[in-house]
């Protein structure tokens, strides 16, 4: 893949080899044209080469045009990891349509949300995932799924489509995929449109994780997300005859921009499951020869702490992962992969902001010290005065650059508070930035609390438990505490068969860590699947707060 240097908002294009404009579709033709019978997804025991899914994707382009899905509207995608989902993405972008992911893990309310307040005029999802019957939830979203839509509930969603077998014969409301039509007049105006596509065009409206009530809708252009894939990729060291797998879900950028746009953009191949089952990972990993992978700290720490983890079955050569110095060190060390890369990022950046190199030492990269894109500008700001810091001074990491969205869809109010006066990206979390420019994360800024004045950043407790033997998932919140304000409270997952106490973690992290870091509370869970996580396999910290003062009977 061609160097990374020097790239700015007019200079991306040269990246890609392409003599016109970047877009998912051009790109998306140039690969079928340069590797046709190259492997291009592995999902669920389905393998498409970029030849045919290429054809797919303009079959389903076709169809969308059928149903009248203008250039600019929203195209909703409610389904798991799949092929379908993939072609569906790609189609919408090859026509100039919006795609908005659906998080299959919401509820009515939140995907009352989600179609409403996206506008989403034409809806593509399967009857049922994980045993979660969405014909079902849609209809109690809008019951006109049962007559004709429009309807008085979601008056925007014009047609309803369902993808894939049903047990069951189609609401009235409800059209099937493979009902619809496929003609040379459709192929047509889908290459007209194909061609009218711009880099500057909204690609993805993607919903924030939802770790507060209601997720706002962030607008990615073309040129925000293939940008980052190809940045990324050569960070990585992605090649073509790479096979990359991810257990990230489609709904979220990381599985997007970081997974499926990664893997276009160099003709890897991706593989992926529609849900984190660790033993089948851990068979895929082996039986499929992956040679790289991502995912945070949980995703990584589940697979080692699996009792069917074996370090012979693990092939791979690198990849990135969203984690703290212990567990990049484990993935080192434990699972044996000499080239993995410390990520950052955020899906308002595209998402990711900065990224070791493969190449970088290793301490630099288990230390989680990395650098921003060329183009893409970072700075630290104290969040009391809004000034900027110098190196070494820890604050809220602000960004600037290609990378940055072009704001919350229909939320005018929330974008302008989203940048700085001087028109910065506020992340929201907290990070530090040495005297080379290297940055290091260190906790989003609302998860930080203060213990008696000091302020303790849950990452850093999360780290010292992680040290223990015994342990495989740490959780740390603040709750309250009359004398002190607030005090550390930890959550803990044991790895299978390890026995230790309570008292004897909170002594570990006593001998390690100044004391107001230390746990004041400890208490062992099975998972925290019921207390609260993100689709993205994050633990919501808002939840675990609430839990824990239930728990520990604090007010």
């Amino acid at each position: 893949m061609p160097e990374v240097h020097d790239v700015g908002h007019e200079g991306y294009a040269s990246l890609f080899g392409l003599e016109g404009p970047v877009t998912l579709p051009a790109i998306l033709a140039a690969r079928a044209h340069a590797t046709p019978d190259a492997e291009a997804l592995v999902i669920e025991g389905e393998r498409i080469d970029y030849r045919t899914l290429s054809e797919r994707v303009a079959q389903a382009a076709a169809r969308m045009v059928h149903l009248g899905v203008q250039h600019g509207e929203h195209v909703g995608i409610l389904m798991g990891n799949s092929v379908d989902w993939v072609v569906l993405f790609y189609a919408a972008a090859s026509i100039g349509a919006v795609a908005v992911p659906v998080n299959t893990r919401f509820k009515s309310d939140e995907l009352n949300y989600c179609l409403s307040q996206g506008d989403v005029r034409v809806l593509f999802y399967v009857d049922t995932f994980l045993n979660i019957d969405y014909t079902a939830l849609l209809r109690s979203v809008e019951p006109a799924f049962d007559a004709q839509l429009p309807g008085d509930f979601l008056p925007l969603l014009r047609r309803a489509v369902m993808v894939g077998d049903s047990k069951r014969g189609l609401p009235q409301g409800v059209e099937h995929f493979d009902a619809l039509p496929d003609t040379p007049a459709l192929r047509d105006e889908v290459a007209r449109r194909c061609a009218a596509v711009s880099p500057d065009d909204v690609l993805l409206i993607q919903y924030t994780s939802g770790t507060t009530s209601f997720p706002k809708g962030v607008l990615l252009r073309h040129r925000n997300m293939l940008m980052n894939a190809a940045a990324s990729a050569q960070r990585i060291g992605v090649r073509a005859d790479d096979r990359y797998f991810s257990v990230r879900p489609f709904f979220h950028v990381a599985g997007t921009t970081m997974s499926l746009l990664v893997s276009l953009v160099t003709g890897a191949c991706l593989l992926s499951v529609p849900s984190f089952d660790v033993a089948r990972v851990l068979t895929i990993l082996d039986e499929e020869r992956c040679t790289l992978t991502s995912g945070n700290d949980t995703i990584f720490l589940m697979m080692m702490g699996h009792p069917e983890f074996r370090r012979e079955r693990i092939h791979l050569r690198g990849g990135w992962a969203a984690a703290g110095p212990e567990i990049m060190q484990k993935i080192h060390d434990v699972m044996g992969v000499p080239y993995m890369v410390g990520a950052y990022g955020q899906s308002v950046a595209s998402p990711n902001v900065v990224l070791n190199d493969w190449r970088d030492p290793l301490e630099l990269r288990v230390g989680g010290w990395a650098s921003p894109h060329p183009g893409i500008e970072i700075r630290t700001v104290s969040p009391e005065t809004g000034d900027v810091l110098g190196a070494n001074q820890p604050g809220e990491i602000q960004v600037r650059g290609w990378s940055a969205m072009k704001g919350y869809y229909d939320k005018p109010k929330e974008t302008a508070q989203a940048f700085s006066d001087d028109g910065w990206l506020r992340t929201g979390d907290l990070g530090v930035i040495d005297g080379g420019g290297r940055m290091r994360m260190l906790g989003r800024l609302k998860d930080v609390f203060r213990v008696g004045g000091e302020n303790v950043a849950p990452a850093e407790v999360e780290e010292t438990l992680f040290t223990h033997p015994a342990v495989q998932l740490a959780q740390v919140v603040g709750v309250p505490d009359a004398r002190l304000g607030e005090v550390p409270a930890a959550f803990v997952v044991l790895r299978p068969g390890a026995e230790v106490t309570s008292e004897a973690l909170i002594d570990w992290c006593r001998a390690r860590a100044a004391n107001f870091k230390v746990p004041r509370y400890l208490r062992f869970v099975d998972s925290f699947d019921g207390i609260g996580m993100t689709g993205s396999s994050k633990v919501q910290k808002n939840k675990l707060r609430d839990y824990a003062i239930r728990e520990f009977g604090l007010s």
